[in-house]
């Protein structure tokens, strides 16, 4: 089921993407930069950003990397965004991140009410 994307203008005039992008959107868009927020079943959250969605989300499911995700199990894709450029992408990172724990969870209520895993149907 293809969803309309989401629009909207940042504080810094850059335009995102939400998280209900249709998958063939994704895979046929042109160079993007994804910000994401990762689940465990416990609900442990993590965030992140990629140039390639599609291989960074099997890279923390088959725990490639014997980090933070690896160690709490969060594989689990919950919400993300994508930018034109790399530097809009880390700026909304790091406002991400700095935030509390309530927003990130409110961000993901928004668009994925059931904190269904949007990536479990990619392989």
């Amino acid at each position: 089921m293809a969803i309309s994307p989401i629009t909207e203008n940042n504080d810094g005039g850059a335009l995102r993407v939400s998280v209900l992008e249709s998958e063939k959107t994704l895979k046929s868009s042109m160079k993007q930069f994804y910000v994401y927020l990762l689940s465990s079943k416990s609900k442990a959250l993590y965030i992140g950003m990629t140039n390639n969605l599609e291989r960074r989300l099997p890279e923390h499911k088959d725990k490639a990397n014997k980090g933070y995700t690896a160690k709490y199990n969060i594989n689990c894709l919950m919400y993300y965004e994508s930018f034109p450029t790399a530097r809009d992408a880390i700026m909304r990172e790091k406002q991400l991140k700095a935030g509390p724990r309530r927003k990130k969870v409110e961000l993901i209520e928004k668009e994925n009410k059931a904190w269904r895993d949007l990536s479990e149907d990619w392989r």
